[in-house]
């Protein structure tokens, strides 16, 4: 009862087509208010961060972004064309398409539907059939191609079917929280320290990979994004974290447990223990450890950077 049956893709190299698949899906609540059945515990309700997964509400929501924002202008095809041949009516959608075909899909351009409601409809079968990690590649080569217009209704509809991800700077990142995603996006997008900026970009970068994220190293970009900023305030470029402090102290005093807490705070990265003294053996680093100093040292940027300006 109320199932839907939807043909969706199962894209591969064979002979550079796409083949089909049947697959039965049952309809999914498009709204976070909670229905008789969830109040009465009949129905689960979506209440887990997904990091390692999506569900079909999720999906849907990150379909009807693309929807809303480029593809539903997407309409009817004219046969007016020269020759008889089918003209296209979105210019705009035609070039996405073609670079889509060739860059992300990977297949020969000359086995791309003719018309674009065709391409659109292959494009939506791939999409609902792919994995879930493969849809956020999707989002990422979109956002790339189409720019920052995406970024907000993309992050707005992630935040609400609560997805542990969020898009910054161009790359799906595993975080849950919309300060610590405006504290990395300042800190990275503010240039008055470029070394810095470059760090945490990296840092970001290792974090988001999809199937093989590198905590360590983004660890290690994220801690060199803040030694970047003190060799910048102090002028030396040994400096640590302790030294640009000190140096702000004498033009801007810190409360003395203030101060002693970024320092035992940052400290953790050097002793015996740390990631500096132990990147073959260190203990177990995990994506928590990750996002906490990607976090964390974007702040500890934000805060020296705002130190330099006053």
């Amino acid at each position: 009862k109320n199932r839907q049956s939807e043909r969706k893709p199962k894209p591969h190299n064979k002979g550079a087509q796409i083949c089909f698949v049947e697959k039965i899906s049952l309809p999914t609540k498009d709204t976070k208010m909670m229905i008789f059945s969830e109040r009465m515990g009949f129905r689960p309700v979506a209440d887990i961060i997904q990091v390692d997964g999506m569900n079909d509400t999720l999906r849907n929501g990150i379909w009807n972004v693309l929807h809303a924002e480029e593809f539903g202008s997407v309409g009817r095809v004219s046969r007016a064309g020269l020759f008889g041949h089918p003209q296209n009516d979105n210019p705009r959608f035609d070039a996405f398409s073609k670079t889509l075909w060739i860059d992300y899909f990977k297949l020969p351009v000359d086995r791309c539907p003719d018309n674009n409601p065709e391409i659109l409809e292959e494009i939506r079968r791939y999409f609902f059939d792919c994995a879930w990690h493969e849809v956020y590649d999707f989002v990422e080569f979109c956002v790339a191609y189409y720019g920052d217009k995406l970024v907000a209704p993309f992050n707005s509809m992630l935040a609400r079917e609560l997805a542990g991800h969020r898009i910054i700077d161009g790359k799906v990142a595993p975080l849950s929280s919309t300060e610590e995603v405006e504290t990395i996006q300042e800190a990275i997008g503010d240039n008055t320290v470029p070394g810095a900026s470059a760090h945490l970009k990296a840092a970001l970068d290792l974090l988001s990979r999809k199937t093989n994220p590198d905590y360590r190293n983004s660890i290690k970009e994220s801690i060199s994004s803040v030694e970047s900023v003190s060799c910048a305030i102090t002028g030396s470029k040994s400096a640590t974290f302790g030294d640009a402090l000190k140096e702000l102290a004498k033009k801007h005093p810190l409360h003395g447990a203030l101060k002693d807490g970024f320092i035992k705070l940052y400290g953790y990265t050097s002793n015996s223990d740390g990631i500096r003294h132990a990147m073959l053996d260190e203990p177990q680093l995990t994506q928590a450890d990750a996002i906490y100093f990607l976090v964390s040292c974007s702040a500890f940027v934000n805060y020296l950077k705002s130190k330099i300006t006053e």
